[in-house]
């Protein structure tokens, strides 16, 4: 795919690391001259100097045939209008908008962007799910908290040990995404059985969330 990711700093290098090592093409728009460079020398990305939220930058950047526009500059406002002008402008599929205020969450979408991250709110989420319970981690909250990820560590008096996920009665709104175990990465299937130490990324609706940990843990 080709990612335009537009801002500055570590967050953007190591974004752009994390997308070269799937193969994926990267082009930087930052609007700091000496970033530009320094990220240029570093990795082996397309560096655009300029601000992303004119219309002849994210053309110079080859927006007209993006997959998908990045914005996590450090005005909120910036980021929406990169993202909206990216959407109107230029047709890309996807755009996702990074929010330091947690009250823009809700304004985004009203506004044509969907796709928006809030830091705040993301860290506070894995702070206080890192103290709900050891074994339970809120990974994070999406789709206007309308879709909960957590990872769960099953210990050895799990009540679904040893079961095929096809015969454990999960929510109907639910689903275990992924298997940790180990060393191993286990995308399951019914007849995936689960055992003491493994850690599940857990997918829900917030409503039948206690349930559905309820179900894999015993715990009530």
């Amino acid at each position: 795919m080709k990612l335009i990711l537009v801002g500055g700093g570590r967050v953007i290098y190591f974004l752009s690391r994390r997308f070269l090592s799937k193969q994926h093409a990267v082009i930087v728009i930052n609007r700091d001259a000496e970033e530009c460079r320094w990220m240029a020398r570093q990795l082996d990305v397309t560096v655009v100097h300029g601000d992303g939220s004119f219309p002849h930058v994210l053309d110079e950047a080859g927006a007209h045939d993006a997959h998908a526009v990045l914005a996590v500059a450090p005005s909120d406002a910036d980021n929406l209008v990169i993202c909206q002008m990216a959407e109107r402008y230029f047709q890309v599929p996807a755009t996702l908008a990074v929010v330091s205020d947690p009250d823009h969450e809700a304004i985004f979408p009203k506004l044509g962007i969907k796709n928006v991250i809030s830091i705040t709110r993301f860290v506070a989420t894995l702070i206080e799910g890192r103290t709900e319970a050891e074994e339970i981690t809120n990974l994070v909250s999406m789709g206007e908290g309308k879709v909960n990820v957590m990872e769960l560590n099953l210990s050895d008096d799990c009540p679904v040990l040893g079961q095929p996920l096809a015969d454990i009665p999960m929510p109907d709104s639910s689903l275990i995404a992924c298997i940790l175990r180990a060393d191993q990465t286990i995308v399951p299937y019914g007849a995936t059985t689960l055992m003491a130490g493994d850690r599940v990324v857990l997918i829900s609706a917030p409503e039948c969330r206690e349930q559905a940990i309820n179900v894999l843990t015993g715990e009530s």
